[in-house]
């Protein structure tokens, strides 16, 4: 993997140097953003994985500082953690949207325009293009709602300075038929070969990594639309989803920095010279984990400085709160997370096997195409625990045996959900938008002086204010969503799917 980064040196510097951290908006669309008939469609593809996995910035904000404290999975008793507060801060709240549209969305329209327009082209490429397409995007609107999407990255392409934003109702269906095309698209021969960080270009695993994600944007439409998410629920499963072994994620490396570096470590590697040391192991996620005897719990935790035994920092504390808590007055009185699985050279998981196989047990409960939700249940849970192995912190498999047979699948959704949840730690977007699906796990939401929800756990992320004086369509998508002008109380407005 070094030696494939260092040719793809030169190629990665010129890419940076027409992308941009700046949080402006779309007026960096509207330029050529890296001469695609000059770089090799490889090379470009690779950079838009590695823009997809995301830098400190966004991985810090949206993903830490927000989503991974809404569920609880962590907690934290500094301010700017405003995630288990329900406090507002808008560059917080719209980072995944600033970086995404201004590296990842810009440079996979330009991939699969590329593609698309050149003749004889690799279709292999074309369909793997697409899926991931549809990952960034899928994201993206779980997370703010209405987004610009069939406009979106075409300011250099097709001239649209201001992009509409789509309904997510109208972005849902065309991201399932574009997962549909898109797994038919992919042969027997092609693709992006080693330049694909997921698979080396596998076209099988590819299919069952498309139809996965099938899987899980079916199922997103199970209480919004019924006949829709069945559908392509069933065609996933039909289709073949991802198999023991096959977790997509992005191996990163220690160096070189801003290169391929995982953004979670970068906020959390002490080693590394990062290291935000307030978050810690919430009390919800710990104790959930004791209750069961749950070994993965030594996997994904330390034990606290000041205790010899996991204990987990209730949500909703500061500095001063903290004062009166029974359980523990210091950061060093609670669970860290484990430093082995925070590391810049950590994994990022995008879907795993454990996913598709706990919604696949729920498809069997439904009645949607598949049958033995127990079977589907268990070969889920052994998935998420095994899934620690790619960190070099495997869970024995005697542990894993016993776990099952002491936590039977129970014929619930609460069971499946609630080991979605687990299985989806440090991935926390899709842990945010799994609970505002199924409501499971059924978390306790707290009461923090100057929460802007009203004391609710807040149901998305608010769009980037910047964006309502540069595009004159931001507007007309915050009327048609329920929105106002004041981008605080966004996080209280369920999006289209979500009607929990």
């Amino acid at each position: 993997m070094y030696t494939y980064f260092r040719n793809i040196l030169f190629v990665v510097v010129a890419l940076m140097l027409t992308t941009t951290s700046c949080d402006e908006g779309f007026d960096e669309l509207n330029t050529d953003p890296n001469a695609a008939n000059e770089i090799n469609p490889n090379f470009q593809f690779t950079w838009i994985q590695l823009r997809t996995s995301g830098e400190r910035y966004e991985n810090w904000r949206a993903g830490l500082i927000y989503s991974s404290m809404m569920m609880q999975h962590m907690a934290a008793l500094c301010g700017y953690w405003s995630g288990d507060k329900y406090t507002y801060n808008a560059g917080y709240s719209s980072s995944l949207f600033d970086r995404q549209y201004t590296q990842a969305v810009v440079e996979i329209q330009d991939l699969i325009n590329t593609l698309e327009t050149t003749e004889n082209a690799d279709q292999t490429m074309l369909g793997m293009a697409r899926i991931w397409r549809v990952l960034i995007f899928h994201r993206l609107t779980d997370l703010y709602g209405d987004v610009p999407y069939s406009q979106a990255g075409k300011g250099f392409i097709e001239g649209v300075d201001f992009p509409e934003f789509d309904p997510q109702e109208e972005i849902y269906p065309d991201m399932l038929n574009e997962l549909e095309e898109a797994v038919a698209q992919i042969g027997n021969s092609g693709g992006f070969g080693t330049a694909d960080l997921l698979y080396n270009g596998d076209q099988g695993t590819w299919r069952r990594f498309g139809n996965s994600l099938m899987l899980r944007l079916g199922m997103r439409l199970s209480e919004v639309d019924a006949g829709m998410a069945q559908e392509y629920v069933a065609k996933a499963i039909q289709g073949g989803t991802l198999q023991a072994g096959e977790d997509a994620f992005i191996e990163h490396t220690v160096g070189p920095e801003g290169i391929n570096r995982n953004g979670i470590g970068e906020v959390l590697d002490k080693s590394q010279g990062f290291g935000d040391d307030c978050p810690r192991l919430s009390e919800t996620f710990v104790n959930w984990m004791k209750s069961n005897n749950d070994p993965r719990l030594d996997v994904i935790g330390t034990l606290p400085v000041n205790g010899s035994e996991h204990n987990g920092l209730p949500s909703g504390l500061d500095a001063e709160l903290i004062e009166d808590n029974p359980t523990g007055t210091s950061l060093d009185d609670f669970s860290s997370v484990n430093q082995a699985i925070v590391s810049v050279a950590s994994p990022m998981m995008f879907m795993t096997v454990a996913e598709a196989e706990l919604l696949t047990a729920e498809a069997a409960l439904r009645g949607w195409g598949a049958s033995d939700a127990a079977g589907h249940y268990e070969a889920g849970v052994r998935a998420a625990m095994n899934m620690w192995a790619h960190y070099g912190v495997p869970v024995a498999s005697g542990d894993i045996d016993t776990y099952i047979a002491n936590n039977p699948f129970d014929n619930t959704m609460k069971s499946i959900g609630e080991q979605y949840w687990a299985a989806t730690f440090l991935n926390e977007y899709e842990a945010f938008a799994n609970w505002r699906r199924t409501g499971y796990p059924e978390l306790t939401p707290v009461i923090y002086p100057g929460n802007v929800t009203g004391g609710t756990i807040p149901v998305r992320l608010a769009l980037p204010q910047g964006e309502l004086g540069t595009n004159p369509n931001m507007r007309d998508a915050l009327d048609r969503q329920g929105l106002g002008t004041d981008f605080a109380s966004h996080l209280t407005v369920p999006v289209w799917w979500d009607v929990n």
